[in-house]
């Protein structure tokens, strides 16, 4: 951040300040106009293209300065300030200036839960906004998902058609208020309404009914969490047989009723972003909530509205037990498709989940699922990166030529390069169906346009039926085709600054491979914008090929036949009708293999008879892992021969030793972290490099991660696992834009060299 200030030749002087950063919808303009009028300063303050305009004139100009960035508004990110002087204009007033417009380089912030301030105001009957559930202010609200483009002014948000009243009016032109130049003020008088009384709502979920409300980022789904039959009803509308719900409380006071949660655990869950955070459940609510797991998605109130209808919840229906309310709180999409956002499809593809549909008439322009996070080896990893933390950039080593990377085909996101920054979109979710993909395409107009940049290139996967590298394809511009583990492992260098040399652990499901395999557990050696396979996990039968990887048994299957016990597989899974076709499948030739390290998962999950079939991707590895109290290691577990890790061993004694599900869930855990410390090291003396990026979607396996982590630190290696985008395929298209900003530059300097 460059604070850079001049020395000042004479106080009595003009000086034209620029603010970049996270400065529009922030309350910025009106912080200035204070920090004006405590200094007694004449002026003017805008916002513009590249972020806030700032011109002061008096005597005290240098204490402005100082202050400006010791004293900014909670939801602004200033990163850099530039100061020069000017003629003065004898000027004798401070006031705020109308927007500027032209190219745009600045940014808005993302939405923000609603304030103590606010919240306050909301449940007190003196308040103007009492019981209103649109109350907001310059510290909360809704952000990018009512932002149509920049600058962040009301006419350019969904809040355009809403004309204030005059106490609006007379509070937005208030420098002396909270929400002087809030572009989303409203009240009861004049801002968005209901269609359904909070009582009703609150009403409908304690009579064990589905509710349906529009959020800030789009619809979600409400139930009573401690009613069984309401959360099994809403699994069977839904179509989602075992995939976990994520829970809302009232307040934080509430969490450790349901859930373990550490000082950091709490202090994500009551940060401004209000994710839902993964905690050890306490087994008290609905048993159907997350069948099987050891862990639970929890969240505290993000808008005005969840905030009425707990408090109403917890008056008309008390509890005899004293326990506090909790409702299930999940995305509104029927199967798998983008969450709905616009009123007349919420009630098209919503009639037949829920019961009550709640809208409102504010518009909401951009969808944002809510962020998914937890707490691993004392760090924030993110699992689903969307609401609360979207759009704010990551920060780049250097500045980068614009490059739009489009992403994989699941867990979808997409990155745009401006500068010194990506900007990585919302969590869009799987391209497998024709709204997904339309959601995919208006994620990038609108952060193309929102940003005003023009890529220079676009880079995708390898592989080339994705939906994404068909649309790279599509559209007219310079390609760069970016192997799936090579971008994975990317992401975690550019979020470090890092261009190598580096190991990569990269552990995930399934990539396409640079020699056109399913690659899925990888050793690389990166620098630059290259990369060299230097390892892989030993290959193993995919019998059925996708089908494999829905169906854990049968890789559990071709793991006994691996080990030459092929002939037990029809008794040991006696329950699957294709058990005695699938001993003569695996002896044909022209099987498919994979290196995946998922797919381990999924045999020693098949083997232990946690999972053989998944109703939702990653079941039976999470399941597994949920099995973990205290990992073991077994010493012989493994063997690496010529970069090629095997656990055959380990699966030898998970087969065939009699060991209960727990035991064997824990041996292979520790086992396979304590093989991959091993590779890695084995590797970093070959090679000399000690900077290690563990990244993939089996990373998200929080034994695993600390496992490796705390593996790789003992044996003095510097492990980095990625922590401002997920691990899983959420981060894929921030290394695709890292890696394709390093090949323009390398282009472009051996073209300037020749």
């Amino acid at each position: 951040m460059s604070m850079g200030v001049p020395t000042m030749a004479k106080e009595a002087t003009r000086l034209r300040l620029h603010v970049r950063g996270a400065v529009q919808g922030v309350g910025f303009r009106p912080y200035v106009h204070g920090l004006a009028s405590r200094y007694s300063l004449a002026g003017f303050v805008a916002n513009d293209p590249h972020g806030v305009v700032i011109e002061i004139e008096g005597e005290r100009t240098s204490d402005f300065v100082a202050a400006l960035p010791r004293e900014k508004p909670p939801l602004a990110r200033i990163d850099q300030i530039s100061v020069q002087e000017i003629g003065s204009l004898a000027a004798d007033e401070f006031h705020i200036r109308a927007s500027e417009q032209g190219r745009v380089s600045t940014r808005i912030v993302a939405d923000a839960a609603t304030c103590p301030q606010c919240l306050e105001e909301l449940f007190d009957p003196n308040s103007r906004f009492y019981l209103y559930p649109f109350i907001n202010c310059t510290h909360c609200g809704p952000r990018y998902t009512i932002a149509e483009r920049l600058p962040y002014d009301r006419p350019f948000t969904a809040m355009k058609s809403f004309a204030m009243c005059a106490a609006c009016a007379a509070e937005y032109a208030d420098p002396g208020s909270r929400r002087f130049h809030a572009e989303a003020i409203a009240c009861p008088q004049c801002g968005p309404r209901l269609n359904h009384g909070v009582a009703d709502i609150a009403a409908a979920i304690a009579e064990g009914k589905i509710v349906a409300i529009k959020g800030l980022g789009g619809y979600q789904l409400l139930c009573d969490a401690r009613n069984h039959e309401a959360v099994q009803r809403l699994r069977q509308r839904k179509q989602r047989d075992q995939k976990p719900f994520a829970v809302m409380v009232a307040a934080a006071d509430a969490v450790g009723e349901i859930a373990e949660a550490a000082g950091s655990e709490i202090a994500l869950l009551e940060s401004a972003a209000r994710p839902i955070v993964l905690l050890r459940s306490r087994n008290s609510l609905a048993p159907a909530l997350a069948p099987g797991l050891s862990r639970i998605g929890v969240m505290l109130p993000v808008a005005p509205l969840h905030h009425l209808v707990l408090h109403a919840l917890r008056s008309i229906h008390p509890r005899a037990d004293g326990a506090n309310g909790a409702v299930v709180a999940t995305s509104a999409n029927p199967g798998g498709e983008p969450l709905v956002i616009a009123n007349d499809e919420a009630a098209r593809r919503l009639a037949g989940i829920a019961d009550l549909i709640v809208t409102h008439d504010r518009d909401i322009f951009t969808r944002a699922d809510d962020s998914v996070v937890s707490v691993v080896a004392g760090r924030t990893q993110f699992i689903r990166r969307a609401r609360g933390y979207v759009p704010e950039p990551i920060r780049l080593a250097r500045p980068v030529p614009p490059v739009l990377a489009v992403g994989g085909a699941l867990k979808s996101t997409i990155t745009v390069t401006r500068g010194d920054e990506a900007f990585v979109s919302q969590h869009i979710g799987d391209l497998d169906t024709a709204e997904g993909i339309r959601f995919f395409e208006e994620t990038v107009r609108h952060l193309v346009s929102t940003l005003d940049v023009e890529p220079a290139v676009v880079a995708h996967d390898l592989h080339p039926n994705m939906a994404s590298t068909r649309f790279a394809e599509a559209s007219g511009c310079r390609l760069v085709p970016i192997q799936h583990h090579h971008a994975h492992a990317a992401s975690v260098m550019a979020e470090h600054g890092l261009e190598g040399p580096v190991l990569a652990l990269v552990l995930d499901g399934y990539g396409y491979g640079s020699d056109g395999g399913n690659w899925g557990g990888e050793l690389l050696l990166c620098e630059g914008a290259r990369f060299q396979r230097i390892g892989q996990l030993a290959p193993l039968k995919m019998p059925g090929g996708d089908r494999a990887a829905r169906e854990p048994w049968r890789m559990a299957a071709a793991m006994l036949q691996s080990l030459r016990r092929g002939a037990e597989i029809p008794q040991r899974f006696a329950a699957q009708p294709q058990a005695e076709r699938l001993v003569a499948l695996l002896d044909q030739p022209d099987v498919p293999t994979t290196t995946s390290a998922g797919r381990l998962f999924d045999a020693a999950a098949g083997l232990l008879g946690i999972t053989e079939v998944q109703s939702y991707e990653g079941e039976a590895a999470m399941k597994l892992e949920a099995r973990v109290r205290r990992a073991a290691v077994f010493d012989r577990g493994w063997a690496i021969e010529g970069g090629v890790l095997s656990m055959h061993p380990l699966f030898e004694r998970l087969a065939f030793d009699v060991m209960d599900p727990t035991q064997g869930a824990e041996l292979f855990h520790g086992t396979f972290a304590a093989a991959c410390v091993d590779w890695i090291g084995r590797a970093a003396r070959s090679t000399g490099v000690a900077n290690i990026v563990l990244s993939g979607g089996c990373f998200l396996n929080a034994v695993l991660s600390e496992q490796v982590q705390h593996g790789c630190m003992a044996a003095g290696l510097n492990p980095l696992l990625p922590r401002q985008v997920p691990p899983n395929d959420g981060g894929l298209s921030l290394g695709q834009a890292w890696i394709a900003a390093l090949k323009i530059n390398e282009s472009d300097s051996l073209e300037g060299s020749l």
